[in-house]
């Protein structure tokens, strides 16, 4: 067994005490940093709503935004980006509430930000149509690329363990192969392959758009 504890820096303003050099001479210490992958993993397996992915690989720097010298009470953090999911489904049908539900889960302006992100989704292509193989325009607003990333993966993740995966996988892939911006289709490979695993690998698109993006990965 061990022993692990956690707490907050000095400076963070977060009740915290100075331990005394004996007990602290007897753990060893990490500082750990919120990092845009790790959580967009996280969520993408606890199917946190895609809407709020896309946000967040559009505006990473808001995963964790915090000033200590303001103290603010609501504030950008993977905790309470997990209340805004929350806040996304239950206030799905009253719009009048939604934005002030936000702004009271991740602080006014990431949550006046995030609400007018959502508003602009009806300008998203035709997910159905992309995974049946259409010809769909890319976006060209890069808020909307990564929306459309966002929704790509989302229904990659669930279609695993399903007949229809590979087809999916494959399809995300031919996608993501035609965004000019080569990092945007590393951004959208990279996420569906860890979310649901190495089965990506085997799908021919995978070689494909592989081969082709040799050079970005290098």
């Amino acid at each position: 067994w061990a022993i692990f504890a956690a707490g907050n820096r000095q400076g963070d303003r977060g009740v915290s005490y100075v331990m005394p050099a004996p007990l602290a001479n007897r753990f060893t210490h990490y500082e750990i940093e919120a990092h845009t992958d790790d959580w967009v993993a996280w969520a993408y397996a606890h199917d946190i709503d895609e809407r709020l992915i896309g946000f967040l690989r559009f505006r990473p720097e808001l995963l964790f935004d915090f000033d200590a010298a303001r103290n603010p009470v609501a504030f950008p953090s993977p905790r309470s980006w997990e209340f805004a999911h929350r806040a996304l489904q239950k206030f799905v049908h009253e719009p009048d509430m939604l934005s002030a539900t936000l702004q009271a889960c991740v602080g006014p302006a990431a949550g006046i930000e995030l609400h007018a992100f959502i508003q602009h989704l009806d300008q998203l292509p035709d997910i159905d149509a992309i995974l049946r193989g259409d010809e769909v325009p890319l976006p060209t607003a890069i808020d909307m690329q990564y929306a459309v990333a966002s929704a790509l993966v989302s229904r990659g993740v669930r279609a695993k363990n399903t007949p229809q995966a590979k087809l999916i996988y494959g399809r995300v892939i031919d996608y993501a192969s035609r965004f000019q911006q080569r990092e945007m289709g590393v951004m959208i490979v990279h996420d569906l392959a860890r979310a649901v695993g190495r089965d990506v690998y085997t799908v021919p698109e995978f070689n494909r758009w592989a081969k082709d993006i040799a050079a970005v990965l290098l």
